[in-house]
């Protein structure tokens, strides 16, 4: 089959790898209709975390499974699935505690399973998924090409823009901001108008994303950074910053800025993906009581809840996909959000 490895920076091919097959009863073996490039696969094609060798790549993706292993109870040949970005077993105690990135038993795409075994990129024609009971989500019925970019968002980004806003408390009436105008912020915007908030303000300095940031709940859009953009924040809302401030980069001056948004007393809600932070600014953190809450975003444990409203379109996330590309202009799929020319890129066949 084919699949994207990443060579090095700005280097990224698709090549003939091995077909996957079922290694542990436990497995289920699903062709890919979909996946696509995170804001995070970026680091790697940018040079900022090295690869040390050719890498598969991708976390993300929906499609049909094809074969599953004798254990496999909940999923079968012929369903269509949301594959989860990390797999997970369902059973242990940090699953059932709703914390299914830490799965005793679990892992990631593209690395390896506990026992040591390769699991496949989710940009690829066909993945490997361990633990299948415990990960994959079947869809009722078979969705049609409109759903998908909405149940594609599934695994990941509207997962972890929820999580932001439900670790950062977001509630009825609450006043909103977020730090990051890719597709995690402006789904953590439509977590926030899902949860109540009565205010969302949106930072961000590109004009389609600013567009989509309105369009999914965003009542005022900021384009000022760092101490600028918090004086504008203030003077926006005649407060000293929001109720709870999400934080959606994982850069140091996109979580020193999210801190000093924040009010006396509120939250911020982090999921962006660190790179760079150094430190926090505890003393800002305890002088005005800000509370720091989040990390990576536990999906498995919301699709089952989201789910229903993508399928009835109360819910529709789908539009942060605005480039399509097939999977063999994998290569051109990374350079468009590089250059910031996408905001997130679903890859086909």
């Amino acid at each position: 089959m084919r699949a994207a490895i990443i060579h090095g920076p700005q280097d990224v091919r698709v090549e003939d790898v091995p077909d996957p097959a079922i290694l542990r009863p436990s497995d289920a073996v699903v062709r890919v209709e979909a996946s696509c490039v995170c804001g995070s696969d970026l680091w790697r094609y940018r040079g900022i975390r090295p690869v040390a060798h050719p890498v598969r790549m991708g976390h993300e993706f929906v499609g049909v499974v094809e074969e599953v292993g004798a254990e496999v109870t909940r999923v079968s040949p012929g369903d269509f699935v949301i594959a989860p970005f990390a797999f997970s077993c369902g059973e242990c105690v940090n699953c059932r505690n709703g914390v299914q990135t830490s799965c005793l038993r679990g892992g990631g795409w593209a690395g390896t399973d506990a026992d040591g075994l390769p699991v496949d990129g989710g940009q690829g024609e066909r993945v490997r998924v361990p633990l299948a009971d415990g990960t994959l989500v079947a869809v009722p019925g078979a969705p049609g090409d409109a759903l998908l970019p909405g149940l594609l968002a599934l695994t990941d980004v509207m997962g972890t823009g929820h999580h932001a806003a439900v670790r950062g408390g977001v509630r009825d009436g609450s006043v909103v901001a977020v730090v990051g105008d890719g597709a995690v912020g402006l789904c953590a915007i439509l977590a926030a108008r899902r949860l109540g908030a009565a205010r969302v303000v949106a930072f961000s300095s590109h004009a389609p994303r600013q567009e989509l940031a309105r369009r999914f709940g965003a009542d005022d859009v900021i384009a000022a950074r760092g101490d600028e953009g918090v004086a504008e924040l203030g003077a926006l809302l005649g407060a000293e910053g929001a109720d709870v401030v999400i934080e959606a980069v994982g850069t140091q001056g996109a979580m020193e800025q999210a801190v000093a948004a924040a009010r006396p007393g509120g939250n911020v809600g982090y999921v962006g993906v660190p790179n760079g932070i150094t430190a926090l600014p505890v003393k800002q953190m305890f002088n005005r009581n800000v509370s720091l809450l989040g990390g990576v975003a536990p999906v498995r444990a919301y699709i089952d809840e989201l789910l229903p409203e993508v399928l009835d379109g109360t819910l529709d996330p789908g539009p942060v996909f605005d480039l399509t590309l097939p999977l063999a202009d994998v290569a051109r799929a990374y350079e468009a959000m590089d250059r910031r020319e996408a905001i997130k890129v679903m890859l086909r066949g």
